[in-house]
């Protein structure tokens, strides 16, 4: 079941759509050339979570792209109309939701974007993967951490339509039998999953007391800026993490006690494998995701 809700100036709260019917013009630079931006969050109970953050992360992303976009007040309206018309659908409130906040460059030509909300129920594979883990693949991205800075043009900070290469590497890794992928750039520096931000720690004795430290790439290798990872960073402090950011290299990941992918609709999934080598152990790996977890519900349900 999906709920589309179109941000249109003749209806203040959001049009809604037979999202059974076509509903996007062939000519829409979305769809032929990829040429928009969007994000994704989780809403749960019919509330969703760190609304801000993603506003914040997708009027960065229409900046880098030179977009106009409706403004955040707009995209909040047809939010709370598209969990609306979701949960009279479903008969429920109850549950997790993905919403999407998307917009193109519009229909060529007209000089305006065109721009919806998607609410729709997660997939299945999201929930097994945070509860049993995902075996990854280093793969190469094909440029050196450096180049966000040298050429802006590639977007890299962004969160673009563009997905077709992260899509391919995806496929990649199921072909090979793995689950997901971690890429890394041509001078060997970790960078993020296709659809998700890296995350590693590291536990220590210090005379019978555990020094807990989570480390994440650092942004300016050109990835994108996680709105869940930083959620984490923030709740993990607060209970006495140590925080660290980059660089981090392939050999960090292996070393680490524990490693992940993080996302706002998978959230926290455990790292089994890279390249087919444990990553520390099942007991370890369990017991820091569980702790790193309710961190991470107790921070999300307040954003909500």
């Amino acid at each position: 079941m999906t709920v589309l809700v179109f941000l249109d100036p003749a209806f203040p709260a959001g049009r809604v759509a037979d999202a059974s019917a076509p509903a996007l013009m062939a000519t829409d630079q979305g769809a032929t050339r990829g040429d928009g931006i969007f994000e994704s969050m989780l809403a749960v109970n019919a509330k969703p979570r760190k609304v801000q953050a993603h506003l914040d992360r997708l009027a960065s992303s229409a900046r880098a792209m030179d977009l106009d976009i409706p403004a955040a007040a707009d995209w909040q309206l047809a939010i709370g109309t598209a969990l609306g018309a979701f949960a009279k659908a479903a008969g429920t409130e109850s549950g997790e939701v993905v919403v999407k906040l998307i917009a193109t460059r519009g229909v060529e030509g007209a000089n305006r974007a065109t721009t919806w909300v998607q609410a729709s129920a997660p997939s299945p594979v999201g929930e097994a993967q945070r509860r049993d883990g995902v075996d990854v693949l280093l793969l190469d991205r094909g440029y050196d951490s450096s180049v966000a800075e040298r050429a802006p043009w590639l977007l890299l900070g962004a969160k673009t339509l563009s997905y077709a290469v992260n899509m391919a590497a995806l496929r990649h890794a199921h072909a090979q039998g793995a689950d997901d992928v971690i890429f890394t750039s041509s001078d060997g520096r970790v960078l993020e999953g296709p659809t998700s931000s890296v995350l590693l720690a590291h536990v220590q004795d210090d005379g019978g007391v555990p020094i807990k430290r989570l480390i994440t790439p650092a942004l300016d290798s050109g990835i994108l800026p996680g709105t869940t990872q930083g959620a984490l960073f923030a709740a993990a402090k607060a209970a006495g993490w140590e925080l660290g950011y980059g660089p981090v290299l392939p050999a960090d990941l292996m070393d680490a006690d524990a490693v992940w992918l993080i996302s706002s609709i998978r959230l926290l999934a455990p790292v089994n494998t890279i390249d087919g080598t444990e990553i520390g152990t099942a007991e370890v790996r369990t017991e820091l995701t569980a702790e790193l977890t309710a961190l991470l519900d107790a921070a999300l349900a307040a954003t909500e």
